[in-house]
């Protein structure tokens, strides 16, 4: 996970109905995030040949209006390799999925994510391969209440826009993640190809924190319809 500090009105043309800008002490973000779906399953069942596959996504943070303590994730931009689940995630949940050859790298000196373990995830878009990466430089920690990491990772709702106006609500279920601190943390992407010039500037300052997720079993339910705030 990468993370960038953004001004609020750069996210907030993609926030649904009935959810607003989330801020940790007054600010807000938006983060770059690589990981590895493991035995995915489909409504209980396994879709051959799409059980493992990588994700990269830029993502941002809000929270239900009406019950702030939903605090959220929306997404901008989700990139797969598998063209079937990009095409099945537009329909399901009309995100904005799209598929592009791609590829991650372990390297595990101790046969396991540890201390000196670097983690990579890379997509090839405009004739290039873009990357981001990191190598962990301390142990396994829990996420302290109220820190900044315990904002970025612990999100258990998940609101999306429909094309008629309306917002799709969905529920993610994970226990607690601990993290591991990271340094060498390095995106080395063409930002104007890969989500336009528009985050050109975002994307021309360093993180203001990167880390790596421990990651666990999730389930993520069916979405319902929000009713419109009277």
């Amino acid at each position: 996970m990468m993370n960038y500090r953004v001004d609020p009105g750069r996210v907030a043309p993609f926030v649904p109905m009935g959810c607003e800008v989330d801020f940790h002490q007054e600010e807000t973000y938006v983060s770059v995030v690589g990981f590895l779906f493991q035995n995915t399953r489909l409504k209980g069942f396994p879709v051959p040949w799409h059980q493992n596959f990588e994700e990269v996504n830029l993502r941002y943070y809000i929270r239900r209006k009406d019950d702030p303590e939903r605090r959220a994730v929306g997404f901008i931009q989700e990139i797969v390799p598998r063209w079937a689940v990009a095409a099945v995630a537009r329909l399901v949940y009309q995100e904005n999925y799209v598929a592009l050859p791609m590829r991650h790298q372990l390297d595990l000196p101790e046969g396991r994510l540890s201390p000196g373990s670097g983690v990579a995830y890379g997509w090839k878009k405009g004739g290039r391969w873009h990357e981001m990466s990191a190598r962990i430089s301390g142990p396994l920690i829990p996420l302290a209440p109220g820190s900044h990491p315990e904002f970025i990772a612990e999100h258990y709702w998940g609101y999306v826009s429909r094309r008629d106006g309306s917002t799709t609500e969905y529920q993610v279920e994970h226990p607690p993640w601990k993290i591991w601190p990271v340094e060498e943390a390095r995106l080395d992407m063409d930002v104007r190809t890969v989500y336009g010039e528009e985050w050109a500037e975002v994307f021309a300052q360093p993180p203001v924190s990167a880390f790596v997720a421990q990651g666990s079993k999730v389930t993520v339910y069916e979405g319902r319809r929000l009713k419109p705030l009277p």
